[in-house]
């Protein structure tokens, strides 16, 4: 990469930053006599996007930005006071200019379309004009008769473009069940655009790789139809609504017919196929320049970058001084070991240079993970314009709490954890917090509370979504899973079991909470990702008091500190922050409970022990209790004694996947190789404490056997 180019990804990130002030500002911008101190910072980060991007030529932005500029200083000049019209206004320029950076930053065309809507809004703000919501049509020529009705919102004939993002399909929502709503509204045509289809050997069939041209005719306001994309645009897709001039039915822009193929909707029953993979068999190959740019945006897309403190690299700088010395230290030891066979002088000597070297290394490696860490703020920071927009959206009035936003997380886990707390804010949001009306009929304040806390568990990191909203509806959560075939009617569950349904696969949310949507939708997808990070979720919900939901992750997928444990002629990894004591066992305290598991009095309660020989069909293992340990471990505030042979060691470990590797296995979190080349299991700690609920028999396999 050249240096203009990462001048060019430099200016871009310090944008973004600048974006994430205007918009918290904008946010915390109140009504009335402009706030001196925030209309500077908000001007000031303004200033510096447009700034940088006349050195870059990025003409479209310095033009977009200037605007902007000049209603943000008639603000600072007090010529202007601030309204919740201009501040939303505003709030869109800081959605335009987002997504212009972020196409610049992937070589891709601005939409300049979209960019012309909102600035004209500014303009016709600085102007003194109403710009409620003006669409496209209205800021162009209207000397050609069109098909707007002059007496109410109705449209007769909308043109809806949509672009979803990549991720689309593993934020729970299917674009066919959009369309299909659609069709409620009027009648619909719509056309596919395959051009950014990828080649078949780079298909992921959890992608999206199409866009849509939707053609939407009938007596239809535009807030009808922003409803039915309420949860996925500019969050999981690019969605813009426009009323067209008249013209024939299928006369859709011309950009847009390019590569366009119809595409017929079929009836809920017929469809069988995701719609990422529509006709995809009448794709035609790309021309080498575009395959050249699709090239170039890939590489744009694989590259990041990370903002690092000074004080870290100082850090790190000193530490690899500290091996260079060491490295010149053993040397040294070999050079007298040649010059001096018989000798012995120069083996402590070595010894001590090498418990140098593990130290320093120790040092190094924790000191280059810490840069990989940010503050969880970084995912937090979203959530105040998602629940200013959707509280806006549902007419409520509703207060974020945020708390530990300075907690340190795993890049690579930040980043795949921000769609799942998207989700779980906006249906706390919605489907939590009731309407001013009800919460002050229950005796509630009317303004709800979502609150985000994220803090140090053990060796975890743990973020909690609470709302002081309605609760779960467990009734309505276990009529309708019985309904839906997931349990039996006869089935005997526990409150937290029942509400522990809303994370199963297709469990519809229209009817489990409220009478238009409820938790369900998703929430098999949210579980799903934390899961892929090695963490997991739960949510305690209490009627008319609202509802937590819990995600407790490691600090880091690549390391940890592990104690090895023998069973039988395997070894076994457990993480070391799982574990409580580990103590020999007195046979007087074992207590069997017939057809279920033994238990073991530890002090003043009872554990389950679980037989790690049993559960992973170790052969010739330790099975009287009395000759091995009992490794304590406690996960999500459940205890258990797992039994072992013996205790050999702690040491760190690499983790390894075995889902990616190889296969699932059970009670399995990953594998490690040990430093005398052998393969060890590492313990899923979560998984094997909930194995004592039902008989081991039914999740015992031969995880050795299979791996090895």
């Amino acid at each position: 990469m050249d240096m203009m180019e990462v001048f060019r990804q430099t200016y871009l990130e310090e944008s973004f930053e600048g974006l994430q002030v205007m918009e918290t500002g904008l946010l915390e911008l109140p009504e009335g006599r402009p706030d001196a101190e925030k209309i500077n910072e908000i001007f000031r980060a303004a200033h510096s996007i447009k700034g940088g991007s006349g050195t870059f030529g990025f003409s479209e932005i310095a033009g977009f930005t200037h605007v902007l500029e000049t209603l943000l200083d008639e603000m600072r000049d007090y010529k202007r006071d601030v309204t919740q019209q201009a501040v939303r206004i505003m709030l869109d320029a800081v959605d335009i200019l987002r997504d212009m950076l972020t196409k610049l930053q992937h070589h891709e065309p601005i939409d300049q379309e979209r960019s012309d809507h909102v600035q004209a809004q500014m303009e016709a703000l600085l102007a003194g004009e109403q710009a409620a919501n003006p669409t496209p049509s209205s800021i162009s020529s209207s000397s050609e008769p069109s098909l707007v009705n002059q007496d109410t919102d109705s449209v007769r004939l909308w043109h809806i473009v949509m672009h979803p993002e990549r991720h689309l399909l593993q934020t729970g929502n299917e674009p066919l069940r959009i369309f299909r709503e659609l069709q409620t509204l009027g009648n619909l045509d719509v056309s596919v655009d395959t051009e950014e289809l990828v080649a078949w050997e780079d298909y992921n069939p959890e992608e999206v790789y199409l866009k849509w041209n939707l053609m939407l005719s009938g007596e239809i306001s535009e807030d009808a139809i922003n409803e039915v994309f309420e949860w996925i645009d500019g969050d999981g897709a690019h969605i813009q609504v426009m009323p067209i001039k008249a013209a024939g039915k299928n006369d859709a822009p011309a950009e847009n017919t390019v590569a366009a193929k119809t595409m017929e909707i079929q009836p809920a029953d017929s469809v069988s196929a995701p719609a990422s993979v529509a006709k995809t068999a009448s794709v035609e190959k790309k021309v080498d320049t575009k395959a050249s740019a699709d090239l170039q945006k890939k590489s744009a897309q694989a590259d990041g970058s990370i903002r690092v403190n000074l004080n870290k690299i100082d850090q790190m700088v000193n530490l690899v001084g500290e091996l260079v010395i060491t490295q010149s230290m053993l040397s040294q030891f070999g050079e007298q070991a040649e010059q001096n066979p018989d000798s012995t002088e120069w083996v402590d000597k070595l010894k001590e240079g090498l418990s140098h070297l593990e130290r320093h290394t120790r040092e190094l490696q924790e000191s280059v993970m810490n840069i990989r860490m940010l503050p969880v703020s970084f995912a937090f920071n979203r959530m105040p314009r998602i629940v200013h927009d959707v509280s806006q959206k549902l007419g409520k009035t509703i207060e974020l709490v945020m708390e530990g936003e300075n907690t340190e997380l795993d890049k690579t886990m930040l980043e795949q954890l921000t769609d799942p707390l998207v989700h779980i804010v906006r249906n706390s949001i919605d489907h939590g917090i009731e309407s001013p009306e009800k919460r002050l009929a229950a005796g509630k304040p009317e303004k709800g509370t979502v609150k985000m806390a994220a803090f140090h568990q053990g060796g975890n990191i743990v973020i909690q979504i609470t709302d002081d909203g309605a609760g779960i509806n467990t009734d309505r959560v276990h009529q309708k899973a019985i309904e839906k075939g997931v349990i039996e009617a006869d089935a005997n569950l526990s409150h937290d079991e029942i509400v522990d349904l809303i994370f199963h696969p297709g469990f519809s949310t229209a009817e489990v909470v409220s009478d238009v949507s409820g938790r369900g939708v998703g929430m098999d997808v949210v579980r799903r990702n934390i899961r892929g990070l090695g963490g997991s979720v739960e949510v305690h919900s209490e009627s008319g008091r609202g509802s937590i939901f819990t995600i407790r992750l490691p600090l880091t997928l690549a390391i940890l500190d592990g104690q090895l444990a023998s069973v039988g002629a395997q070894t076994y990894v457990f993480p070391l922050v799982s574990i409580v004591e580990s103590i020999q066992v007195d046979s007087s305290l074992v207590k069997g409970i017939a057809g279920q598991t033994e238990l073991y009095k530890l002090r003043d309660q009872y554990i389950p022990v679980i037989r790690l020989h049993s559960l992973f069909g170790v052969d010739n293992a330790q099975s009287d209790l009395s000759k091995g340990l009992l490794v304590v471990v406690e996960e999500g505030g459940k205890r258990a004694g797992l039994f072992v042979d013996d205790l050999m060691g702690q040491q760190q470990v690499v983790i390894k996947s075995l889902e990616n590797n190889f296969m699932k296995i059970f009670g399995v979190a990953g594998a490690t190789i040990l430093g005398d080349g052998k393969v060890a299991l590492i313990i899923d700690v979560a998984g094997v404490v909930s194995s004592h609920k039902t008989p081991s028999k039914d999740k015992t396999i031969s995880a050795n056997k299979r791996v090895a």
